[in-house]
């Protein structure tokens, strides 16, 4: 993490607090948060007589695989007021987060099958973000989450590396533009935009799949 990263700013303290302890248990958590989620894509792309729906459950458990051992509350939903560093946007009050994380699912669910995948993943990628439901690990957790719900909406595991949630890891500044962009529209003018996250998770999903290309023919 940079000073100029946009990072949750909440009255919690944390587990781990060694840099070298902190840093060895976000790399095995991001693993096993990637695996889980593989799980859950697979669990859906593999039965086609399961419906999929977006339940809080699986945002609550990618959370949790994210920051255990790390924070206290991992996999829970803040209690306290919390703000987004390097950015103006302010979330949500602790006692409405819960109804917002279920409305947010609603969207998607209600909107499954009428609306791209493409779109339920940027609009889950920066809802989970304005809403800010975690104390710690918005970010990666809203990742996760959108990349699940791409992947089950494209009925595929989804080939190639660096796969989307690391393509933004390595270039922020997109995908950080692209959150105050939405933010903007619906404080100005009232409106879900999230068109320049559909632009940013499309061209980030070109490039997976093209290095998926190349990666099999180079084998």
């Amino acid at each position: 993490m940079t000073e100029n990263d946009r990072h949750s700013v909440a009255d919690v303290l944390p587990l781990a607090t060694d840099p070298d302890e902190l840093a060895r248990r976000e790399v095995e958590n991001g693993l096993r948060q990637f695996n889980v989620a593989m799980d859950l894509v697979k669990a859906f792309v593999h039965d086609p007589e399961r419906p999929f729906r977006l339940r809080s459950s699986h945002i609550l458990q990618l959370n949790y695989e994210a920051l255990q051992g790390i924070q206290a509350h991992a996999g829970t939903y803040r209690n306290s007021k919390v703000h987004i560093s390097q950015s103006t946007h302010e979330p949500p009050e602790h006692f409405f987060v819960a109804e917002e994380v279920e409305r947010m699912c609603d969207y998607v669910n209600d909107c499954w099958g009428k609306r791209s995948p493409v779109h339920l993943a940027a609009y889950l990628m920066w809802k989970l973000n304005w809403i800010h439901p975690f104390a710690d690990g918005n970010g990666r957790t809203s990742r996760m989450v959108s990349y699940v719900v791409l992947n089950i909406g494209l009925n595929s595991v989804l080939p190639g590396i660096p796969t989307i949630p690391d393509q933004i890891v390595d270039n922020k500044k997109t995908y950080y533009d692209a959150l105050e962009r939405a933010d903007n529209r619906l404080k100005e003018a009232g409106v879900i935009d999230v068109s320049s996250m559909e632009e940013l998770v499309e061209g980030m999903l070109a490039t997976q799949l093209l290095r998926a290309a190349d990666q099999a023919v180079g084998h």
